[in-house]
């Protein structure tokens, strides 16, 4: 085995996405898009495949050619380990807009500050301040 990663599959919307997440969290970076081609597969101009680095953690993505009824799921979550309370706040904010809260963001007995999150693209997310 090389190497193991986390795989996202979007329905239309990885680019948008990747964006939202690489400008969301510091240190972050899209290190490979390609996208479909006419006449190939998948509709021209989506994901055919991606790599970004959130914080140095890589994740591969696509958006898939193959219509579906399922989604993402909140028993997989991205988990963020924050420094202060002012970057728990955005993350939280940013990332609730246009989703759902699993959790609201506040003090917990395992956390001074925690929320869970799935943000507009459907991906779950678990916010920590220790």
């Amino acid at each position: 085995m090389k190497h193991v990663m986390p795989f996202l599959m979007f329905q239309g919307t990885a680019e948008e996405a990747i964006h939202f997440y690489t400008s969301l969290i510091e240190g972050s970076e899209v290190k490979l898009l390609s996208r479909y081609g006419p006449h190939e597969v998948g509709e021209e101009g989506t994901v055919k495949q991606a790599v970004f680095a959130l914080k140095g953690q890589e994740f591969m993505c696509i958006d898939s050619n193959v219509q579906h009824d399922f989604t993402f799921t909140p028993s997989f979550s991205i988990f963020l380990t924050c420094e202060n309370e002012k970057e728990v706040t955005h993350l939280y904010q940013s990332l609730a807009e246009g989703g759902d809260e699993l959790m609201p963001l506040g003090d917990y007995s395992f956390s001074r500050k925690f929320a869970w999150v799935v943000d507009q693209f459907g991906v779950s997310w678990q916010l920590n301040l220790p």
